[in-house]
């Protein structure tokens, strides 16, 4: 192939679509990486502080599309601290200077400020797509200059952001010849909505495939929209309360009907179930269904919904449907795909209707296509476990999270160890898994065993000897997320193995048995490697020359730039 002249090469690598691949690509010669390096044009970066944006513009000058992540997944549990970093605007500073024709941004666990989303605007003349996810820092005044600026905007997707809402009517912002919005989510946003700008986006944008409305849209504008925009596939809906009886239910029962390309529906954040007839007519069609925000639809109604969709592949719901609900399900949707299950109240101690492992027993048995699974229960057994895995040895993800985090077998007392023995020796293909119950250090041989295609794994109060550690990174050779909570590992399981942090993207350990002296001698060993010690501590007695200190929070990770310099004052790289 060095025969070919590179635009016949670049042609070639574009048909070579994912990271790894296009990595590969770019390593076999100076030809290739050349040919490689001019037409690669979407990067993803799994850590924000991995590379700096200058870097990564000069290795990739015609970048267009940029995926970028901040803070450490822990952050979704608040143990990483509100003020800990990841700013996004040095990069779009950055993209600003270096990359003209750059198009689309998606972001997730990063602070965003409005500052940045003006100048985003202002930068890219033909800008497409911004995607938020689980970001924080700014307001609806940042979302109002990209709407009134950005054109040529597909897509603009907020998820589970923080968001100030400043009841300001950004939707208006929109020009009148803004038609190319392909998708639209502003679920989570809390105030309130210009609803004649809303309606009016809608009827101008013929292309629109994805709206997700927030609960201060109603029952009535709900109606309106889908009426004019019947080519909807994805419909999140906001408040979804109403007389079934008045003439407004019966108009949009009516609305959903003719909407016959609608495959996927979610929200329903404030809903009547006696309104949930409505959308039966659509449910037939429905390939994913996220019911995680509604509380207000369980028991009967719920499985009756259930009953109408029966060609689902995705489903997110919470725990109150229990295990006669999960029955129905595993009877219904044959070919499910991905199930989630999350806990209508974390707190809530031997709720009759939470689900056990009666319900994700019932899901494997029926749903023969299962390969991603997220489970919160208050309860699991090794046996339930064991017949999982021989239901579903196609699994590449597998969370089990057990509200009380250290509850044992619950017919025999016994750790489950052997359950999720079981799960990492059938399941060949496990590319991430989290582990939750009474756990000992065998758990871990079997996971170094047997995973040996997972990249991500998370533990909390498990294990019983820095043995369970050494284990996982000895044996899991394509690991490259750890995170670790509560777990008693110290400084023999950290600095074991130091050569495998050089193939991670990163390691994270709170609350275990490290010490301040263990971590200085792995970045003394490992350069390469950010080493950052995080205290909270606001006496201020962190003593950075006691090298017998147990750190409370140990982040570490894989970097070409060196110590970051915007790292707050209880956060320290050695």
């Amino acid at each position: 192939m060095n025969y070919f002249p590179e635009e016949v090469l670049e042609h070639i690598f574009d048909f070579v679509t994912t990271n790894q691949d296009r990595n590969s690509v770019s390593l076999v010669c100076k030809t290739w990486y050349k040919v490689e390096r001019e037409s690669r044009s979407k990067v993803f970066i799994g850590n924000c502080y991995a590379i700096s944006p200058e870097k990564l513009i000069g290795r990739f000058p015609r970048l267009k599309s940029l995926t970028l992540k901040g803070k450490p997944h822990f952050a979704d549990f608040n143990l990483v601290p509100h003020d800990w970093g990841a700013y996004v605007y040095p990069w779009i500073e950055a993209l600003a200077k270096g990359c003209p024709a750059f198009e689309e941004l998606k972001l997730k666990r990063m602070v965003v400020t409005d500052e940045g989303l003006e100048l985003l605007s202002k930068s890219f003349l033909h800008f497409k797509s911004l995607v938020l996810v689980s970001c924080e820092g700014f307001t609806t005044d940042g979302l109002a200059a990209v709407a009134s600026t950005c054109r040529y905007l597909r897509e603009l997707d907020l998820q589970e952001n923080e968001v100030d809402d400043r009841k300001g009517h950004w939707l208006s912002c929109f020009p009148e010849s803004c038609t190319s919005l392909v998708s639209l989510n502003f679920a989570c946003l809390k105030g309130e909505v210009n609803l004649g700008a809303l309606e009016r986006l809608v009827a101008r944008s013929p292309n629109l495939r994805s709206l997700r409305l927030n609960r201060a849209v109603p029952f009535e504008t709900l109606q309106k929209i889908l009426t004019k925009a019947p080519q909807l596939a994805d419909l999140g809906t906001g408040s979804f309360i109403h007389d079934p009886k008045s003439e407004t239910f019966n108009n949009l029962k009516n609305a959903v009907s003719k909407c016959e390309s609608i495959k996927s529906l979610s929200g329903f954040l404030e809903v009547a179930a006696r309104c949930l007839p409505a959308i039966y007519p659509v449910c037939s069609n429905l390939t994913s269904l996220n019911l995680s925000y509604a509380p207000g639809i369980c028991g009967f109604e719920l499985t009756q919904l259930i009953l109408h969709c029966n060609r689902l592949q995705k489903l997110w719901i919470l725990d109150c449907i229990g295990d006669k609900g999960l029955a129905v399900v595993a009877d219904t949707c044959k070919e499910l795909e991905e199930l989630r299950v999350f806990p209508t109240d974390p707190f809530a101690h031997g709720d009759a209707a939470a689900v056990t492992e009666e319900g994700l027993v019932a899901i494997s048995s029926g749903c023969p296509k299962l390969n991603s699974v997220l489970y919160f229960c208050h309860q699991m057994t090794n046996a339930g476990l064991i017949t999982v895995a021989k239901n579903c040895p196609n699994f590449t993800r597998f969370r089990l999270c057990i509200l009380d985090p250290i509850k044992p077998d619950a017919v025999t007392g016994e750790p489950l160890d052997e359950g999720f023995g079981a799960i990492v020796q059938s399941c060949k293909q496990l590319r991430r898994l989290s582990i939750s119950g009474l756990l000992t250090d065998k758990v871990f041989l079997y996971i170094g065993m047997y995973a040996k295609q997972l990249e991500m794994l998370s533990v909390a109060f498990a294990g019983d000897s820095d043995e369970a550690m050494i284990h996982v990174l000895n044996g899991c050779e394509r690991l490259r997320k750890l995170e670790i909570r509560d777990c008693p590992f110290g400084n023999l399981a950290l600095l074991t193995d130091i050569g495998k942090y050089a193939t991670m993207r990163s390691l994270w350990m709170s609350s275990c048995e490290v010490t301040l002296g263990a971590c200085k001698l792995l970045a003394r060993k490992m350069p390469q490697l950010n080493v950052e010690v995080i205290d909270e501590n606001e006496e201020g007695d962190f003593n950075l020359d006691d090298d017998r200190l147990k750190v409370d929070k140990m982040y570490l990770y894989r970097t070409l730039a060196g110590p970051r310099k915007d790292a707050p004052e209880f956060v320290w790289t050695l």
